[in-house]
C-alpha cells in the first residue's frame, strides 16, 4: 500500500484550502474551500483558458447605466463573481471574493459591496453560505464585518498581521481570519537579516497565539493560515482549523510522504496563559499602531492588492 502523501495527512486534521483562481490547480488537489485575490484574479484572466469569463463579464454588463468611469470597476465586480460561480462547481465548500482594497477605511462602502457580491451570487443561484466576503482587517474592516455578519454573511478578514486585529475580528464574531505568516516572515527577514527555522518562524509563532487564544476563549471565528513561504510552515500549523495553501506548495506536499504530526490542538491551546484582550477602537488602533511589522505589512499589503485591482480594471476597460 502507498503511504499517505503529507497533503491526505494535513487533510486529517486541517481542512485544507487552494490558494488560486485556476480550475485546473482546484481539480488536481479538490481542496475543500477556495480563495481568491485581486492579484490571482488578474493572473487568471490573462490566461486564455479564462477568456470567455472576461468576455462574459463585458457582454453581461456593457449596458449598464453607469458613467464609463464607474463601468469598468462594475464589470470587475461581476469577473470576480463568474471567477467564484466556476470555482464553486469545483470545491465542495465555500469560495473567498475580496472587496476592493481601496474601500478599507469606508465600512459603508464595504457592507455596500458585501451586499452586492451576495444579490450576485443569489443571482446566478449560489447560497449565500458558501461565499465568504473578503474585507481588509482595518477598524472599518471590523466594523463592516460586524454588520455583514448580523446579515449572514460570512466574512474572511484578510491581510491580518497581529493578536490585535484577529482579537477585534473575534469581537464582531467573523467567521473567519486570514492571518498572512509568510508575509510576517518576509518582514522579520528583511528587518534582523537572518533566517529562521520553521519553529521559530515569526509568522508561525503569531498564528499559533491567535490560534490559542480564539480556543482558550471559546471564539468561533475560524482561523486560517495563508501566504505560506514554505512547507515548513505548513508542517508547523497542522491542526489549525484551515490553510490556504498555493498550487506549488500542495504539490510538494503532495510529494512528500514523510509521517506528519498534528502541531496545533485545542486542549494544549486551553493551557496557554494568554491574557484576555477588550478592545475599543482607541485600543485597537493603539496596540495596531505599536506594531511595526503589522502596520506596515497591512498598508503595503493594501496598496499591492489595489495596484492589482487597479491593472485588472485597465484590462477591462481596453476591451470596453
Amino acid at each position: 500500500m502507498q503511504p499517505a502523501t503529507q497533503l491526505e495527512q494535513l487533510k486529517q486534521f486541517t481542512k485544507v484550502v487552494a490558494d488560486t483562481g485556476d480550475f485546473a490547480t482546484l481539480k488536481q488537489y479538490a481542496p475543500l474551500d477556495a480563495t481568491t485575490n485581486p492579484s490571482l484574479i488578474l493572473k487568471a484572466a490573462l490566461m486564455p483558458e479564462y477568456k470567455h469569463l472576461v468576455e462574459k463579464a463585458v457582454a453581461d454588463n456593457l449596458n449598464a447605466n453607469l458613467p464609463k468611469s464607474a463601468l469598468a470597476s462594475h464589470i470587475v465586480d461581476h469577473l470576480l463573481v463568474l471567477f467564484g460561480i466556476e470555482i464553486l462547481k469545483i470545491v465542495p465548500g465555500r469560495v473567498s471574493t475580496e472587496t476592493d482594497a481601496n474601500l478599507s477605511f469606508d465600512a459603508a462602502a464595504l457592507i455596500e459591496k458585501g451586499r452586492k457580491f451576495i444579490t450576485l451570487y443569489e443571482k446566478n443561484g449560489v447560497s449565500r453560505e458558501r461565499i465568504l466576503v473578503k474585507i481588509a482587517t482595518t477598524w472599518e474592516g471590523t466594523q463592516a464585518a460586524e454588520v455583514l455578519q448580523k446579515e449572514k454573511t460570512d466574512c474572511n478578514m484578510t491581510l491580518l498581521f497581529s493578536l490585535a486585529q484577529a482579537v477585534a475580528c473575534a469581537q464582531v464574531n467573523a467567521k473567519l481570519i486570514s492571518p498572512f505568516v509568510g508575509r510576517i516572515l518576509d518582514w522579520h527577514k528583511k528587518s534582523t537579516g537572518k533566517d529562521f527555522a520553521p519553529t521559530e518562524d515569526p509568522g508561525v509563532l503569531s498564528v499559533r497565539a491567535i490560534y490559542n487564544y480564539y480556543k482558550k476563549y471559546g471564539h468561533p471565528t475560524e482561523v486560517m493560515g495563508a501566504s505560506f513561504r514554505n512547507i515548513g510552515e505548513i508542517q508547523e500549523l497542522a491542526g489549525c482549523d484551515l490553510l490556504t495553501i498555493s498550487p506549488a506548495l500542495l504539490g510538494e506536499l503532495q510529494k512528500n510522504t514523510d509521517p506528519l504530526a498534528r502541531k496545533l490542538q485545542p486542549e494544549s491551546a486551553a493551557a496557554s496563559d494568554m491574557a484576555r484582550l477588550d478592545l475599543d477602537e482607541k485600543g485597537f488602533r493603539w496596540l495596531f499602531n505599536e506594531d511595526a511589522m503589522a502596520t506596515e505589512k497591512t498598508a503595503e499589503g493594501i496598496r499591492m492588492f489595489n495596484a492589482d485591482a487597479m491593472k485588472l480594471e485597465k484590462f477591462i476597460a481596453e476591451r470596453l
